[in-house]
């Protein structure tokens, strides 16, 4: 391992409630010197309900408590199969995001979490920046800038500016502009809109499965112009960034598919998925030279041809410039949980309008046994 790099441990459970994702990243907090072993581990049906129910619910109230212990008894589970791993750094299971009323809430303590894997953890990434009046989210933007000057060092990438658009359960982008200073000047980013969250509640109410495998179904749908019309004309589309959502801000969108077939209202959602991605692209300080899509939803067919047909400039998943797709979340808070070791700004005015720089997250480290 070089000099000043630490081998860290992310851990992402993000919304759309599937699993837990892990990544080693080698790191020390601004450069990347490797990217390592990975492992996930899905949630049973039994599991994802007990989440799915738990979400918009706050600290202290009804079935709070058992996701949190889920949580953390989960990510303990695959940290096992990771012990080379110096520090952990731990997201937490996000039920609730209020930034500017109740604040953010990710269930799940990584004290416990210290104490069960006996190695440090840092958690609690969004509350400080939320406090410091910023959005809380997203916070991978930092990651995404050292990501670009990763993969422009190894030739993988030309490029620039180039978008990194994540497609979890909400859509976030980040525009970096690799040649800048650092990631406070060289990055803006923000949440385009719901994502995966709204089609696959649309295939557990229906009965249909947790997912559209491959975007089958959608493909095979035509989308609702009218609805979708309406969708894009929610303000939040035409408010500038930074900004974000909470999973369930456009819950509206679901009942207004609820006539629809089943295929028809997938097509619906991914066409409404890709319009508020080009929305988004329209706040950006210059046109990307290419879309990187990342998260669950490029495994999307009927999604990624979509984006490719709403957006102007070439649209890959991350794995064209040699990334992992499913893990960069992941990994994007092992590299965060460096970043707070060393007392880095985490994020700031131009990811999610906090008024300076912050630095997120808290540290815990294990009780010494005796």
């Amino acid at each position: 391992m070089q000099d000043g790099m630490i081998r860290a441990l992310g851990m992402m459970s993000g919304t759309s409630l599937d699993g837990v994702d892990a990544a080693l990243i080698e790191t020390d907090g601004e450069r990347i010197a490797g990217l390592g072993a990975s492992a996930y581990r899905a949630y049973d049906p039994a599991e994802a309900e007990l989440l799915h129910d738990a979400l918009g619910r706050w600290p202290g109230e009804t079935g709070v408590a058992e996701a949190a212990e889920l949580s953390v008894r989960a990510h303990a589970a695959l940290a096992a199969e990771f012990p080379q791993a110096q520090v952990i750094g731990y997201h937490g299971q996000t039920l609730a995001h209020d930034p500017g009323g109740r604040g953010t809430h990710q269930a799940g303590s990584g004290a416990a979490l210290a104490r069960l894997t006996r190695r440090r953890v840092v958690w609690d990434f969004r509350t400080e920046d939320v406090r410091q009046g910023g959005q809380g989210a997203p916070l991978a933007p930092f990651f995404h800038w050292a990501l670009a000057d990763w993969a422009r060092r190894n030739g993988a990438l030309s490029e620039a500016p180039v978008v990194f658009l994540n497609l979890g359960g909400v859509g976030n982008l980040t525009w970096v502009d690799p040649e800048a200073k650092g990631p406070l000047d060289g990055c803006l980013a923000f949440d385009t809109g719901p994502a995966n969250a709204p089609i696959n509640d649309l295939m557990r109410a229906r009965g249909l499965g947790g997912h559209d495998e491959g975007g089958r179904l959608a493909a095979a749908g035509n989308a609702d112009p009218d609805i979708v019309a309406k969708f894009l004309r929610h303000p939040y589309f035409a408010r500038r960034p930074p900004k974000s959502l909470d999973r369930d801000a456009f819950a509206r969108l679901g009942h207004d598919v609820a006539a629809l077939s089943d295929r028809d209202a997938a097509a619906t959602l991914v066409a409404a998925l890709a319009g508020s991605v080009a929305a988004g692209l329209a706040h950006l300080p210059a046109m990307p030279g290419r879309v990187l899509v990342c998260g669950g939803g490029r495994h999307n067919g009927a999604i990624m041809q979509a984006l490719a047909q709403a957006l102007p400039c070439a649209v890959d998943p991350v794995e064209a410039v040699g990334l992992d797709g499913d893990m960069l979340e992941a990994q994007a808070f092992g590299w965060l949980a460096v970043r707070v070791l060393r007392g880095l700004p985490t994020s700031g005015p131009r990811t999610t309008g906090a008024p300076g720089p912050v630095c997120g997250g808290r540290i815990s480290t294990p009780l010494r046994a005796g």
